[in-house]
């Protein structure tokens, strides 16, 4: 892995974090989901869309903020991925959805590069937990 200061950190491109963070979040739903027993491909995939779709990121942020999870520097982080032009216009969803998804997948990108290992756990516990949750699942 490369090694990024959490000062290098600060200075990349908000996007450049979403980038990484939806990679981050993608393999942790892909594994969560096999885990659980879930491994046929088309339910794989079915099943995935509903914690990776921007709706769903969208969701746990609002979570995240409603219940004040986040600390100052993840709310910071958020709301420059959230602010953050991207020069793209979504497909499958709206304008608000798509920059909070955005904004979701830098905190994730974040703490993933600067090696917040624990806390990035607790992150992904929480938007996973929060998606079953939705569904009615248990953990």
């Amino acid at each position: 892995m490369l090694n990024f200061k959490v000062s290098d950190v600060k200075q990349l491109n908000s996007l450049a974090l979403a980038y990484m963070g939806d990679a981050v979040f993608e393999q942790v739903v892909r594994e969560h989901l096999i885990r659980s027993g879930r491994v046929r491909p088309n339910i794989l995939h079915k099943e995935g869309t509903k914690y990776v779709s921007a709706k769903a990121q969208a969701m746990i942020v609002k979570e995240m903020l409603n219940t004040k999870f986040l600390t100052e520097e993840e709310e910071a982080v958020l709301r420059r991925g959230r602010n953050a032009k991207s020069g793209t216009v979504p497909k499958n969803t709206d304008v608000l959805t798509y920059h909070y998804s955005t904004a979701f997948e830098a905190v994730i990108g974040s703490l993933y590069l600067s090696e917040q290992a624990e806390r990035l756990q607790e992150v992904l516990n929480f938007s996973i937990d929060f998606i079953d949750g939705q569904k009615g699942e248990k953990k």
